[in-house]
């Protein structure tokens, strides 16, 4: 479902910071064999003189699998051939108390087992004996089922782990700690920049007349001599622009060039030695995976770090009647952190800030914790372009200037139509006129701007894209050849 974003990020507004939890992975012990206690109850039995041992494996059951054990003379005795043991003929002797096993509940897990620890064969009789003689097999039985019925299940140890080992229940796969957000946020701090501008802007009315405006946003080092990517929200119209590096240092900064459909600017300044962030790979990241947003909330807290968690990959927002694919997050984003930098667990740069959203909706709930970045492999791919040709070449056009109305005047229906044609375009080149109203294009019906981009959103340059066309009431279709780009200020 499409939701729409009101970017109010050119400005400094206060908005609350979100708070985040962590998961914690489930953790399993893993044994070589299964051990009941239930064959030694039968075994060891006060003021019985002679009790013949019998092989352990016609009383040992295996929950999981049937599992042969050895005979019980090759765990006392180590004897090679089990089925020549001579039955024991000897007077029980009384050990002294062995220390109970430890039950630890743990998350759920397939089933109980026992952590085998490396000591003498008799040991591990001698304690399921002692076990057997202090509770009986009912007591036994009754702690596994009280820790474990309605609970998740239990890990029967015989003594404390010293390290807890965690590990993967489905591969046993031993996950080794990762970086922590600390870590993450030494790491790309520094590639993380405030940036400040001054603009003019001209008020009608009474009191009507034209002034200076500031604003600040945040950005990210791409290079060490001083490109770096921001928003185009952040930068257009820009008359001044300051950039602050981490270490303090304010320099002077010229606009490259921006691009309002993806909403990317890119911005120079004179330096060298510049860290610049390391870029991940935006189609690598899933739902649940730890996010990290360092920039400029506020436009006074430049180097803030808040972290949270990749909520969704592909969210289709609507930003300022532009239609666009981003990443969801839940780490505290506010105005002033728009061009900043969206990092995962390793400090790679896996995305820019662009939009929040907040509030309260108009069925009165409220809106928090609602934050969203431009993938970083689309943000490249347009920022490469306008560092090497000031806009953005290889993004398919129809060649028209588009304006969406929203309700029937007079003659003129609602919907969107073509108010100027492109020269040279494919549009020029199909016969596409202004006033001509867009109702549908590759089979799918159009009502709004929106609804087109969604449908480019698919092509290349080269491709072709057929439009339903209203001309005075006449019906007509239109193959249209997609180009690249034109400058045009709002091109369909």
């Amino acid at each position: 479902m499409m939701s729409e974003v009101n970017n109010t990020d050119k400005l400094v507004d206060i908005e609350e910071v979100t708070q985040t939890n962590t998961e914690v992975t489930p953790v399993e012990s893993l044994a070589e064999e299964p051990i009941q206690t239930e064959p030694v109850l039968e075994e060891v039995q006060p003021e019985v003189p002679e009790v013949p041992a019998e092989p352990v494996h016609e009383e040992v059951q295996a929950e999981p699998e049937p599992v042969k054990a050895k005979p019980v003379h090759e765990e006392v005795h180590a004897e090679p051939e089990p089925a020549k043991t001579e039955p024991v003929r000897e007077t029980p002797v009384v050990q002294e108390p062995v220390k109970p096993v430890v039950v630890q509940p743990v998350n759920p897990v397939p089933a109980p087992v026992v952590e085998k620890k490396k000591s003498h064969p008799g040991l591990m009789l001698l304690a399921c004996a002692a076990i057997g003689l202090a509770s009986g097999f009912g007591g036994g039985y009754l702690a596994v089922s009280q820790f474990g019925k309605g609970e998740p299940e239990v890990i029967i140890q015989e003594v404390p782990a010293e390290e807890p080992t965690v590990t993967n229940t489905a591969s046993a796969q031993v996950i080794t700690a990762g970086p922590t957000i600390k870590e993450v946020a030494t790491k790309a701090s520094p590639s993380v920049v405030e940036i400040n501008v001054t603009a003019e802007q001209t008020s009608y009315g009474f009191f009507g007349g034209t002034y200076k405006v500031q604003g600040a946003g945040s950005g990210v080092i791409l290079s060490s001599d001083g490109y770096i990517i921001t928003n185009n929200h952040v930068v257009e119209d820009a008359e001044t622009i300051t950039v602050t590096t981490y270490d303090g240092t304010e320099y002077p900064a010229e606009l490259v060039g921006t691009d309002a459909k993806l909403d990317i600017g890119v911005i120079k300044i004179e330096a060298t030695g510049l860290q610049p962030a390391e870029i991940g790979d935006s189609s690598l990241i899933e739902v649940g995976d730890i996010a990290v947003v360092i920039g400029n909330p506020l436009g006074t807290l430049g180097g803030t770090v808040t972290d949270g968690i990749i909520s969704a990959t592909n969210r289709e927002i609507v930003i300022d009647n532009e239609s666009m694919n981003l990443i969801q997050t839940n780490a505290a984003i506010n105005n002033g952190n728009s061009g900043g930098g969206l990092f995962d667990i390793n400090g790679n740069l896996v995305g820019i800030v662009n939009a929040k959203d907040s509030g309260i909706t108009s069925s009165g709930a409220t809106i928090d914790g609602l934050g969203f970045a431009i993938p970083i492999n689309d943000a490249i791919d347009v920022a490469e372009q306008l560092i090497k040709y000031g806009i953005v070449t290889n993004r398919p056009i129809i060649g028209v200037s588009l304006q969406t109305l929203t309700s029937d005047r007079g003659q003129y229906k609602a919907g969107l139509y073509i108010m100027d044609i492109t020269k040279g375009s494919g549009a020029e080149e199909a016969g596409l006129k202004p006033y001509d109203r867009i109702t549908a294009a590759d089979g799918k019906p159009i009502s709004t701007y929106t609804d087109l981009t969604a449908v480019m959103r698919g092509k290349k340059v080269g491709d072709t894209i057929e439009l339903e066309i209203d001309r005075e009431g006449k019906q007509m279709t239109f193959t249209v050849h997609l180009t690249g780009t034109i400058e045009e200020t709002q091109q369909g």
